[in-house]
């Protein structure tokens, strides 16, 4: 439930939200998500969070970041932290859940609501602390993909759950499919 005089900031954990959308099967469009919300209330701030590997020449979500980033997002990056794990495979790693439970912390004195995209149960304090200071809380994520992507713990101590999949007609485009010309790499 939203009010449209309430104050709203968005809370996007990046890689959370694709995975999920991913697992539903299309790709979000992020202007008509922020025109969404911008509708439900006063929008205030919308945070993506991502961390980017700063060693490739390319990397796959250098677009979209600058995309956000001029486009009314407050991109909160930084590094990715590369290792080979004990099979010998390449793994990145990026954790962005201080950063992002410190802005939500520092913005409660002007929000009457949080949306948090993501369904990672390390949220749960967060959303608890957040309620003690009066801020209504939303969750987005998805329950129907197999397996569910939310914890169930969060989703339970928010104040509201919204269903990913139930947002799609109104912030999705259709999964773009991989290019079949392009050779794969194995990495």
């Amino acid at each position: 439930m939203f009010y449209r005089d309430e104050r709203l900031a968005l809370f996007i954990d990046g890689s959370n939200l694709y995975a999920a959308a991913r697992a539903l099967g299309f790709d979000i469009d992020y202007k008509l998500l922020r025109q969404e919300f911008m509708r439900r209330g006063k929008l205030l701030r919308a945070f993506y969070y991502t961390a980017l590997l700063e060693n490739d020449e390319y990397s796959p979500i250098r677009p979209l970041v600058d995309w956000l980033h001029y486009n009314g997002y407050s991109m909160i990056t930084k590094p990715a932290k590369e290792f080979t794990d004990s099979l010998g495979r390449r793994k990145v790693k990026g954790n962005m859940d201080i950063e992002l439970a410190v802005d939500a912390m520092e913005l409660t004195p002007y929000l009457d609501h949080a949306v948090i995209f993501s369904g990672d149960g390390d949220f749960r304090p967060l959303i608890e602390a957040l309620q003690r200071k009066g801020v209504r809380v939303s969750v987005v994520s998805t329950i129907r993909s197999q397996p569910p992507m939310i914890a169930d713990e969060l989703r339970r101590q928010a104040d509201n759950f919204i269903e990913l999949e139930e947002l799609r007609d109104v912030i999705g485009r259709p999964a773009r499919e991989p290019r079949t010309d392009m050779v794969e790499a194995d990495s």
